[in-house]
């Protein structure tokens, strides 16, 4: 309990400081994933609503959120997105404040989805 308390107040203090890479969402491609992981963080059952081909889901409202993330491999580039883009720029700034090499998929699942209806 104390390692999660400590990690959770070492990412808050770290939330300020922290910067990732951002990318808009109608501009991802699955070559992008190539060598990366693109991490779904919106709850399971938006995830069962659908979900970008290859995309692993941990969901950021988890209380084991920085443990579960801590699974993937850091010499990987994470692409993170969610529903419309707050939850995922959270969780980047977590992932960077972890050592990850973090993109932020800005504009969320809406925004993909809308951009291929057109």
């Amino acid at each position: 309990m104390k390692v999660y308390i400590f990690t959770l107040l070492l990412c808050m203090i770290t939330l300020g400081c922290a910067q990732s890479k951002t990318k808009p969402i109608t501009e991802f491609s699955q070559n992008d994933i190539e060598n990366a992981i693109l991490l779904d963080v919106r709850t399971p059952e938006e995830f069962n609503g659908g979900h970008l081909d290859k995309a692993v889901n941990i969901n950021w409202f988890d209380a084991d959120f920085a443990e579960r993330v801590n699974t993937i491999d850091r010499a990987q580039t994470v692409y993170v997105y969610c529903k419309k883009g707050g939850r995922s720029a959270k969780a980047a700034q977590v992932l960077d404040s972890l050592g990850f090499n973090v993109v932020d998929l800005e504009g969320g699942y809406d925004a993909y989805m809308a951009s291929k209806k057109n």
